[in-house]
């Protein structure tokens, strides 16, 4: 099992003999602990959540599997072509939309 640096710096603020040393060492884990603990969504993140759910609402009204640029075109060039990419790969990866590749030319389905 991997030793995470919390852990890590447990052991060694129990080890060392040096006070100011330990201090130090507890200074850089609560530093690590806030750092870790803030997981809230950044504004883009939420934009780009509600951009996702709109590319499932077009996809879920066709039959027909569809490109970046007409899923672009079909939200009336409001995001780029990179955007819609960007966020069709991870879709793609948290397995909301199925990719196929026909002729070099990808398309994307609900999953």
């Amino acid at each position: 099992m991997a030793m995470t640096y919390v852990e890590a710096l447990n052991v060694a603020i129990e080890t060392v003999a040096d006070v100011e040393v330990a201090e130090k060492l507890t200074a850089l884990k609560a530093q690590i602990a806030k750092k870790k603990g803030s997981t809230k969504p950044t504004k883009v993140q939420v934009a780009n959540e509600a951009i996702k759910d709109k590319i499932c609402e077009i996809l879920a009204d066709t039959n027909e599997a569809m490109t970046v640029t007409e899923i672009a075109k079909t939200l009336n060039g409001e995001y780029t072509n990179q955007k819609i990419s960007a966020l069709l790969r991870q879709m793609v990866e948290a397995e909301r939309v199925k990719k196929t590749i026909e002729k070099k030319v990808s398309r994307f389905a609900l999953a």
